[in-house]
C-alpha cells in the first residue's frame, strides 16, 4: 500500500458529505487536493466538484479531460498556497447501498493508481435506513486496489482499507468554500444539459411540456435540497463566529486590564 493514512480536513469532509447528499437517484463525484508528506500520509484540503455527463444510479466515469483540469486546479492552488498540492485521488457516492467498493469501483481504482500509486478513493455510503432506529445513516471509507490473481491470470482486483481521519477546522477554508457555492451551480448545468439533449428531437407538444415541467421540478428541487440547506449552514456559521469575536474580545479586554500597570499615588513626607 502505497498510503499509510488519509487526513481529510473537516471542511473537505463537509463539501464530500453535501455532494453525496445532493441526490439519491444517481451516484455523484469528484476529486481530491492535497499533499502527501514524508510518512507517506495523505492530507487532503480541497475538493474539486465534477459535472457528470451520464447520469447512472450505480457508475460513474472521470474524463481525462476533467483529471487534466483539477490537475491545473491543484497547480494553481499550490502557487497560491506556496505548498505543493496535486490530486491525491476520487470520491463519490453509494446512494442506498453498502459503502464497500464493487469490482468496478475496484478496478477504476487500480487504473488510477497505473499513473499514480499514492492515488487514494472516498465512498460515501448515504440514504440507507436503519431498521431500528429509523434514520438514516452515512458511512465513509478510503481504499485503494490490489490484484490477488496469480501472475499470468487475468487480474482479480481487491480492496484494501486505508485509515481515515477526518482533521477537524474551526473555519471553512476559501477553496472548499468555493466548490461549496459551485455545487449548486454544477446540478443546475447537469439537469440543462439533460433537458437540452431532449430539444434536439422531434416531440410533439405534450411530451415537450413534460420535459420542461420536468426540467423545472429538478431545478426547484436543487433549490430546494441544496440552496437553503447551504444558506442557513452559512448563516449558523457566521452568527458562531460573531458570537466568538464578542468572546473574545471581551477576553482581549479583561487581559489587558489585567496587564495595564496600576498608578501609585506619592506619599507625604515629614520634615523635622
Amino acid at each position: 500500500m502505497a498510503v499509510s493514512s488519509v487526513h481529510l480536513q473537516s471542511d473537505a469532509y463537509l463539501v464530500c458529505l453535501t455532494h453525496a447528499l445532493s441526490t439519491e437517484r444517481e451516484e455523484i463525484m469528484g476529486l481530491l487536493i492535497g499533499e502527501i508528506d514524508e510518512n507517506r500520509v495523505s492530507h487532503v484540503s480541497a475538493v474539486v466538484v465534477l459535472r457528470r455527463s451520464d447520469k447512472q444510479p450505480d457508475r460513474v466515469e472521470i474524463s481525462p479531460e476533467q483529471l487534466s483540469a483539477a490537475a491545473s486546479q491543484a497547480e494553481m492552488l499550490g502557487q497560491e498556497l506556496k505548498r505543493p498540492m496535486r490530486v491525491l485521488g476520487w470520491y463519490h457516492s453509494h446512494p442506498h447501498i453498502t459503502v464497500w467498493p464493487s469490482h468496478v469501483d475496484c478496478r477504476t481504482q487500480a487504473m488510477y493508481q497505473m499513473l499514480d500509486e499514492g492515488f487514494i478513493g472516498l465512498i460515501f455510503s448515504v440514504f440507507n435506513d436503519d431498521k431500528n432506529s429509523k434514520k438514516s445513516t452515512c458511512q465513509v471509507t478510503c481504499f485503494q486496489s490490489t490484484n490477488q490473481s496469480p501472475e499470468g491470470e487475468p487480474p482479480q482486483y481487491t480492496r484494501i482499507e486505508v485509515p481515515l481521519h477526518i482533521v477537524p477546522r474551526y473555519s471553512i477554508e476559501t477553496p472548499c468554500l468555493n466548490s461549496l457555492i459551485q455545487l449548486p451551480q454544477i446540478l443546475c448545468q447537469e439537469e440543462q444539459e439533460a433537458y437540452e439533449k431532449t430539444l434536439s428531437h422531434d416531440l410533439d407538444l405534450l411530451t415537450r411540456l413534460h420535459n420542461g415541467a420536468v426540467y423545472s421540478k429538478s431545478l426547484c428541487g436543487i433549490l430546494e435540497v441544496m440552496g437553503a440547506p447551504t444558506m442557513q449552514a452559512l448563516e449558523s456559521r457566521q452568527q458562531r463566529n460573531k458570537q466568538k469575536i464578542q468572546q473574545l474580545q471581551q477576553e482581549k479586554e479583561k487581559l489587558l486590564r489585567l496587564l495595564k500597570p496600576k498608578v501609585r499615588t506619592p506619599t507625604k513626607t515629614t520634615r523635622i
